[in-house]
This record gives C-alpha cells, sequence and structure tokens, in this order.
C-alpha cells in the first residue's frame, strides 16, 4: 500500500515520509555499490552522512492535527503491519552488516542506517496502536506530554 492509497491522514503522513527517506536510503546504497565495483574498497568520497528520520515528529503532528482521524481500516492495518514486518528485517539486516565490518566508516554508515530503519520500525508501531484506538493513543500521547517523560 502506498500514501496514495490510504485516506487516513496520519497513514497517509507516515508513508509519504518513510517513502522519502528509503529513496535516500537507496540511492546512498546505489552509490556506494556503484564505487565498489569500480574500486573494489570503501570510498572515501561518498557521504556517509544520512538526513536523520522525520518519522516520529511527522506522525506526532499529523496524529494531533487530524482531530478527525479515525481508526484505521482494515486495508491500512494491513499495509501498516506489513511495513512493520520489512522495517524489522531491514534494520537488523543493516545491524548485522554493522556488526560484520571492520571499516570505521562502513560500521558508522550501516549502524546509521539500522538505527534509522528502527525508528521507521518504532513510528509504525505507534501507526498501528493509533489505527486500531486513536483514543487510547490520544490518551498516552497528552500523558507522555504531561509526564514529562
Amino acid at each position: 500500500m502506498n500514501a496514495k492509497r490510504t485516506a487516513n491522514p496520519v497513514g497517509k503522513a507516515m508513508f509519504e515520509q518513510i517513502a522519502g527517506e528509503e529513496l535516500e536510503h537507496y540511492d546512498r546504497l546505489k552509490q556506494l555499490a556503484d564505487n565498489w565495483r569500480k574500486d573494489k574498497k570503501w570510498p572515501d568520497t561518498v557521504p556517509l552522512k544520512l538526513r536523520g528520520t522525520a518519522v516520529r515528529a511527522i506522525f506526532g503532528k499529523a496524529a494531533r492535527a487530524s482531530a478527525k482521524a479515525s481508526a484505521g481500516d482494515d486495508d491500512d492495518l494491513k499495509a501498516v503491519r506489513t511495513a512493520i514486518a520489512f522495517e524489522a528485517k531491514g534494520a537488523q539486516f543493516y545491524a548485522e552488516l554493522r556488526d560484520q565490518s571492520s571499516d570505521p566508516k562502513e560500521k558508522a554508515f550501516f549502524g546509521l542506517l539500522a538505527d534509522i530503519e528502527h525508528e521507521h520500525f518504532a513510528s509504525l508501531k505507534d501507526t498501528e496502536e493509533f489505527f486500531i484506538d486513536p483514543g487510547a493513543w490520544y490518551q498516552k500521547a497528552e500523558s507522555t506530554v504531561l509526564d514529562g517523560a
């Protein structure tokens, strides 16, 4: 499912943000692969920094701004659960690459990707919770702000 297929504004915002971030990951990995094929070594010139992830902020903003947002339908839940599984596998994959790397730049790059994928996973779990029970999600979000946690 993509952002165009959901009518839920929270789901739409979440999927659009993750899609943009995943495209950036793809571009960086393609650049690294091209350089690797050419030079047979980890490149010194490829930018190894990615923008961080804004998924949590986008999700929270969309959920709070959308007082009319309702629970997700079955298709929304199926899509977010598929995405959760995908992000969990991605986080594990990049963490394994990080752990197998000896080059500090390579280790840092794959560690960053693992962290971002984990953040996507956590944000999608929040989305799942919101889709199941928006009222409980709002209550939890408000108590977190009030508690300062």
